[in-house]
């Protein structure tokens, strides 16, 4: 490890209990009006997001005045997702009736891009609305350092994920395709213990700056774009204990980590992929079947090149 990384890791990583909720509510009193967003992405997430938004209301909004906007993004549920989260107290947006005039495309990035057009926080913070288990300090804890340090612009989530009963064995796309391309590619973000997760906030005036791949190679794009936008020493994370959701399969874990290796294969050489999809075989009642996928490739460009935004910034 580079030993501008070790440094980095004693002065960018924390816990959440270093910033108790106190803190938290008189530094942002005395940031002269900054506000937070929260963004949960959702599709088919009826049995989770309510209690997230549950948990985040109460002891986020009503308890304290910590989170002033609370949107669930829903991205063509089949469930009542976008029920439960409204019942719960969410504003409840579709995917489909942000910026109309671009045919939005499926995928986590494309959300959470749409998503700086419906929300107003000077911080954005995502979380997934898969979440079991769910704690208002992966809010608190990651929003934490951008409240009370100006130099921090953009914070990751650090925790344990759990696979079934085995500790430590979750986050396998991490483990085996992201990891080593930021340790032999980016050696300066290899002190980021989970530079996939979903939890995450930044400062909208870096968000507006990035693009947005729009499929699963959101998440280690922002990241490595932050890096270059801001420095390594703008970045930082936050322990917040354990993280336990639902885990996809073995072939839904293929087409991700495909996404991801394109994601960093772009921010390389800015290239084309050859042949941008991934077969992967399932067996049939005749042997094993192909089956073609094509990988994410399309990003979208920073908000702030986008006609509507700029005008909702200077209205």
């Amino acid at each position: 490890m580079l030993e501008e990384v070790e440094r980095w890791l004693d002065r960018r990583s924390w816990s959440a209990a270093d910033r108790p909720l106190d803190r938290l509510i008189s530094a942002k009193a005395a940031g002269r009006g900054t506000t937070v967003s929260v963004v949960l992405p959702a599709l088919d997430e009826e049995a989770t997001v309510g209690e997230i938004v549950t948990v985040i209301r109460r002891e986020l909004m009503e308890a304290v005045p910590l989170v002033d906007e609370l949107v669930v993004i829903d991205s063509g549920s089949k469930d009542r997702t976008a029920q439960v989260a409204a019942a719960a107290g969410a504003r409840v947006v579709h995917r489909d009736d942000i910026l109309p005039r671009i045919p939005a495309a499926p995928g986590k990035g494309e959300v959470l891009w749409r998503s700086l057009l419906v929300t107003t926080g000077d911080i954005v913070c995502f979380v997934d609305a898969d979440l079991k288990d769910f704690s208002a300090s992966f809010v608190s804890g990651i929003v934490g350092p951008l409240l009370t340090d100006p130099d921090v612009q953009f914070v990751k989530a650090m925790y344990d994920r759990p696979l079934g009963a085995a500790a430590g064995q979750g986050g396998r796309v991490t483990e085996l395709v992201a990891r080593p391309l930021l340790n032999l590619h980016w050696p300066q973000l290899a002190g980021f213990v989970q530079p996939l997760g979903g939890e995450y906030a930044a400062r909208r005036s870096l968000l507006e700056r990035l693009p947005f791949p729009v499929g699963y190679g959101v998440e280690l794009a922002l990241l490595i774009d932050s890096l270059h936008t801001v420095g390594l020493d703008a970045l930082a994370q936050v322990d917040v204990g354990v993280r336990r959701h639902r885990h996809q399969d073995g072939q839904a874990l293929g087409r991700m980590a495909a996404a991801i290796y394109r994601t960093a294969q772009l921010r390389l050489s800015r290239g084309h992929l050859v042949r941008p999809s991934l077969t992967q075989f399932e067996r049939g009642d005749e042997g094993f079947v192909p089956r073609t996928h094509v990988v994410d490739t399309e990003e979208r460009p920073p908000m702030r090149e986008i006609e509507e935004y700029e005008e909702r910034r200077a209205a």
